[in-house]
């Protein structure tokens, strides 16, 4: 009876160890996994917050029209939202970009477009050199989608460089991280991609960092490692364009000529089909942010 007793007793305690086990990597999950455990917090945000801080963050509007996109961004609510709590997998609410079918939206400098969408940066207000940049982010699929979470820097583009972390164009099974400076912008730029396990790709949570030091970049999804970029590998086509402050940007771009590089769409609009026209009519295409952390990295 005692054996059988003392049985149990490990049982139980077995059981409840695993439990505690599970409840630790579950807590641990919500936490960015890429963060430095010992780097200061440079910048943070969860939008847990009713709307957009504007202490960390500006909205763009439109004026800017590259790459045969055809959104205007906008400072609305439509584009720009927010969800509260853990809806849809997100831990304290999310941001929420989302490009809406506008027939003849006409912009302040007199040019129409038929789609308005979301842009955010911290240009002036969390400009930063060197560090641990990552966000926890979830997609939808739709071929000719084209969101983005990427930084720039202040001056002329590409001498001040451009870091893509994701950029998606709506292919469920994969994500692509790049640099472009002067002498490898563009097409040229360094690009490289990740492509998902089919249970799961873009349209889960994943979180989309980078490690940036002064002689190279690590591009990681969900903490594993996926692309590098040296500066040798740069200086091979021209200047190192990341050894000075860079800003943080997250948009929802639609069509253009990225998109239409991969799937050869030209109706009903240039680099989007008519399936994805009727999500994003539907109000079911959308980019959600769970959140955005900078820490300094312990060693720089």
């Amino acid at each position: 009876m005692n054996k059988f007793r003392n049985l149990v007793s490990c049982i139980i305690l077995i059981a409840v160890s695993v439990i505690i086990l599970v409840k630790c990597k579950t807590a641990k999950a919500d936490v960015p996994a890429t963060a430095s455990p010992n780097g200061a917090t440079i910048f943070f945000d969860d939008f847990s917050a009713s709307g957009l801080d504007n202490t960390k963050w500006n909205v763009e509007t439109t004026g800017m029209h590259f790459n045969n996109e055809l959104q205007a961004y906008v400072d609305s609510t439509v584009a720009i939202s927010f969800i509260k709590g853990d809806a849809e997998g997100a831990v304290n609410g999310a941001l929420v970009l989302q490009p809406q079918f506008a027939p003849g939206f006409v912009t302040k400098d007199g040019q129409k477009f038929d789609f308005i969408s979301g842009r955010i940066n911290t240009r002036t207000k969390v400009e930063f050199t060197y560090g641990t940049v990552a966000a926890r982010i979830k997609l939808t699929a739709g071929a000719g989608l084209w969101p983005a979470w990427w930084m720039l820097g202040t001056g002329n583009w590409p001498e001040t460089g451009e870091v893509d972390i994701m950029e998606n164009i709506g292919e469920k099974d994969w994500a692509n991280a790049a640099v472009h400076g002067k002498g490898y912008s563009g097409d040229a730029g360094l690009v490289n991609r990740l492509y998902f396990p089919e249970k799961n790709d873009v349209t889960s949570w994943h979180v989309y960092a980078l490690e940036w030091t002064p002689d190279s970049m690590v591009f990681k999804y969900d903490d594993v490692p996926m692309f590098r970029v040296t500066k040798p590998m740069a200086q091979f086509f021209g200047e190192w364009a990341f050894n000075t402050p860079k800003f943080l940007l997250l948009n929802f771009a639609v069509g253009g000529v990225y998109p239409f590089k991969i799937n050869g769409v030209k109706e009903p609009y240039y680099g989007l089909p008519d399936a994805t026209l009727k999500s994003i009519k539907n109000k079911e295409s959308k980019m959600l942010v769970d959140w955005v952390r900078v820490t300094k990295n312990s060693n720089n």
